[in-house]
């Protein structure tokens, strides 16, 4: 009889851990969750999210699926950046990707805790995101888009196509983060290429067409743009006014030459987005940002708009031409 009681109460203990464990495998698991702050128009920023969600994809994670992903583009007024940080902080995100340095470093002061992966930051040191690129020492990391250490690149692309250009003016914002060092770095290379620089502040849309005005009256035979989240959601508007002003234009990104900038040269959107969605799929398999070392891009594109040419009148050399990744005919 108690043979039959003790086999009877280890048959009602295995059932009972048997069902435990069936429960606790039907548990749905969590579904990673994704904030997305962009200090960019959604228009603007289109062909880098669509190669972060391809990104994300070739990885396994299908948005709606097994991840999830809440996004924030503001473009009129960066102040309400920190307010949109702090909202998807509160939506208990397991990751925070921040576009651009403003965004970026909105996010490191909402949050010291939630990671953060930034895209198309200038100086993640120089802005307070990081420590050093090999090991960050904080909460974010990410991709640096190298635009301050390219100036020298684009000003010499420029003189090459218009080799009697004395004076360039730089198209900056004083208020972006990102946008200073590139006006600072493009000092030492203007003066090896005995070139002037006229500084063409604007901060606002319509501060644009009196800062095209001023830099025809500066004599400036050309002028470059910084990338800058303001700039960056009105490229077209850029390209028109540099046209009907009669002033060739080197741009940091491709998207600016497919946009009517007369020609482009830097990182490409693409590499960057699927460099962000390889980063995410590290954190939220275990990495801490402060061990993932910050990368630079290594590939860089150069575009050149012959339909921008023809209306300004400009030859572009056979040797600009030659060396393109890309013509826009």
């Amino acid at each position: 009889m108690r043979g039959k009681w003790w086999a009877g109460l280890v048959l009602i203990c295995t059932a009972l851990l048997a069902a435990g464990s069936a429960a606790r495998a039907q548990q749905p698991r969590k579904i990673p969750r994704l904030g997305y702050l962009a200090a960019v128009s959604a228009s603007a920023d289109a062909p880098r999210l669509e190669a972060f969600r391809r990104g994300l994809r070739d990885l396994g994670y299908v948005e709606g699926q097994n991840i999830l992903i809440v996004y924030r583009h503001e473009s009129q007024d960066l102040q309400r950046l920190p307010a949109l940080a702090d909202e998807l902080v509160r939506m208990d995100i397991d990751v925070l990707v921040a576009v651009t340095t403003n965004a970026a470093q909105a996010a490191a002061r909402t949050t010291k805790t939630v990671p953060i992966v930034f895209m198309g930051v200038t100086d993640p040191i120089a802005t307070g995101l990081a420590e050093s690129l090999a090991r960050p020492g904080g909460n974010s990391t990410g991709i640096t888009n190298v635009a301050a250490i390219l100036t020298g690149k684009r000003l010499e692309i420029l003189k090459e196509t218009l080799p009697g250009i004395q004076r360039v003016a730089v198209l900056w914002d004083p208020r972006a983060p990102g946008s200073v060092p590139q006006w600072e770095a493009s000092q030492v290379p203007a003066g090896k290429l005995d070139l002037q620089l006229y500084s063409m502040e604007a901060g606002r849309p319509e501060s644009y067409a009196n800062a095209f005005k001023e830099a025809v009256k500066s004599r400036s035979g050309a002028f470059w743009v910084t990338l800058n989240p303001v700039a960056n959601s009105n490229q077209k508007l850029i390209a028109e006014l540099a046209v009907e002003h009669r002033l060739p234009s080197i741009c940091a990104r491709g998207d600016y030459a497919e946009n009517g900038c007369l020609m482009a040269y830097g990182p490409g959107y693409g590499n960057e987005g699927k460099d962000g969605a390889r980063y995410v799929d590290r954190i939220l398999k275990g990495a801490k940002p402060a061990d993932l070392p910050i990368e630079q891009p290594t590939k860089f594109e150069l575009l050149v708009n012959l339909q921008t040419a023809k209306r300004l009148g400009v030859t572009i050399p056979r040797a600009v031409l030659n060396r393109a990744d890309k013509v826009i005919q």
